[in-house]
């Protein structure tokens, strides 16, 4: 049984059910595994689903199925309001196997890491910086919820300084402010533990979160409540 999907990429859409063949490990989640690969002759990512034997069987299957349905639908969504995401190529429910589309660019987080506290203020973080706060606004503004805002979970085109963000398994859908508060608070609860000479990039993010949010008031007001707890 194949999840059929409405694919829909940057100036493509298809329909497919034949997977690739040679997998190369890439990284190792709690969750998943990641390969590379190729489908269809184009550079891919794989995400595999694997079994926790902790679990009941069945609710394993049930779990691993509904995560891994909620991460294509928030993917092919991102991908249909301007958000930048790996494309969707493929899901298959028989072998919990996510066919993405493979992004050749450093994480936000290594970008970071490499700058010293005084280069934030530099023409192209900043840029990047003032994309990243306006492509949460985009996500939140239709609904969708990422889940795990981390400097791990974003990617930059240091040519065009665009963000890219993956890794929506833990996705989901809500109107809530304080989802979305929450959400942003996960991002900022990963800078200052990883970044911790950073402490204004998460303040640059939520300026231009403000800017492009079209309910920044009530979200922003919950981020003070969460922070709070």
């Amino acid at each position: 049984k194949l999840l059929k999907l409405k694919l829909q990429c940057f100036n493509s859409k298809m329909s497919v059910d034949c997977p690739p063949q040679k997998l190369q490990l890439f990284k190792q989640g709690a969750e998943a595994r990641i390969y590379k690969s190729s489908f269809l002759n184009k550079p891919c990512i794989i995400k595999e689903r694997f079994s926790k034997s902790y679990r009941h069987p069945a609710l394993d299957k049930k779990l691993s199925d509904r995560r891994m349905v909620q991460e294509a639908r928030s993917l092919v969504r991102c991908h249909a309001i301007g958000v930048r995401t790996p494309c969707v190529y493929h899901a298959d429910l028989n072998t919990h196997k996510l066919y993405l589309e493979f992004l050749p660019h450093p994480l936000f987080n290594d970008l970071i890491s490499s700058l010293e506290p005084s280069k934030l203020e530099s023409a192209d973080i900043t840029d990047t910086i003032r994309d990243v706060g306006r492509q949460i606004a985009l996500m939140h503004n239709n609904d969708v919820i990422h889940g795990d805002l981390t400097t791990l979970n974003i990617l930059v085109d240091v040519k065009s300084r665009n963000s890219y963000f993956i890794d929506f398994g833990l996705s989901s859908v809500s109107t809530l402010s304080e989802d979305k508060a929450v959400d942003l608070y996960v991002l900022e609860r990963a800078i200052t533990s990883s970044h911790p000479k950073m402490s204004q990039l998460f303040t640059q993010i939520l300026t231009s979160y403000a800017q492009y949010s079209s309910k920044s008031s009530s979200t922003l007001s919950k981020l003070k409540e969460v922070r709070q707890r």
